[in-house]
């Protein structure tokens, strides 16, 4: 069985409680407040530029030209993105560039965040793609299910469109397949590894919306 097969099959309850979590199903309906998308638009932000450097020292450790051209390209659309959002879903949702500014990594970013860079930094290639992975293939299986229950004039159809978009899931197509040809060169205690860090990323992913949905901040002492 291949890696992608494999680690998804390990993962189908984590995927089915993401599916269900309040933030994607009432985004699906038009429903979900606008104080929680913009709460999720900003660390979403802030998230995107941690993920593109985490892509690009991916790129650095790759095996072969076509990797390497594959996610330091990624690095740059992360990168692309993440200032789409200032220009797009921010202005459209009144958040202003004082307001990004002045607002922190909340505990589930920032847990995130250092998860993937330290990741990227400190281990192996194949380890670095399987906790990359996570962010490419949910969002855009995520994105698909949105689509399916979507209801007509989505006030959020511009993100539901991003991710359930040909454009991201040929990029996610293309980076299963590498993942998969790394996995099946990889020892059995190398391909462990990957797992582990894919049901970390996969954990991650899904603290990051729920968080986002109780619109979480660091605890206060006050």
């Amino acid at each position: 069985m291949c890696f992608s097969r494999d680690v998804w099959q390990r993962n189908q309850a984590l995927y089915q409680k993401t599916l269900a979590l309040p933030f994607n199903q009432e985004l699906a309906l038009g429903t979900l407040s606008q104080d929680i998308f913009r709460h999720y638009v900003i660390q979403d932000a802030h998230y995107l530029l941690a993920y593109g450097r985490a892509l690009a020292v991916c790129g650095a450790k790759a095996f072969d030209a076509e990797a390497v051209i594959q996610f330091t390209q990624g690095a740059r659309e992360a990168i692309i993105i993440e200032r789409s959002l200032h220009d797009g879903f921010m202005q459209a949702f009144g958040i202003t560039k004082t307001d990004f500014e002045n607002t922190p990594l909340t505990a589930a970013c920032h847990h995130y965040t250092s998860f993937l860079t330290a990741t990227a930094w400190s281990e192996s290639y194949p380890v670095v793609l399987a906790s990359l992975l996570p962010c490419y293939w949910i969002y855009a299986e995520v994105g698909k299910d949105i689509v399916r229950q979507a209801v007509k004039d989505n006030p959020y159809q511009a993100w539901i469109d991003t991710y359930a978009g040909e454009h991201f899931n040929e990029e996610v197509r293309k980076v299963l397949a590498i993942t998969d040809a790394v996995a099946a060169q990889s020892d059995a205690a190398t391909v462990e590894k990957m797992h582990l860090a894919y049901t970390k990323a996969a954990e991650l992913e899904y603290l990051f919306w729920d968080s986002a949905y109780h619109q979480r901040q660091w605890f206060s002492l006050d």
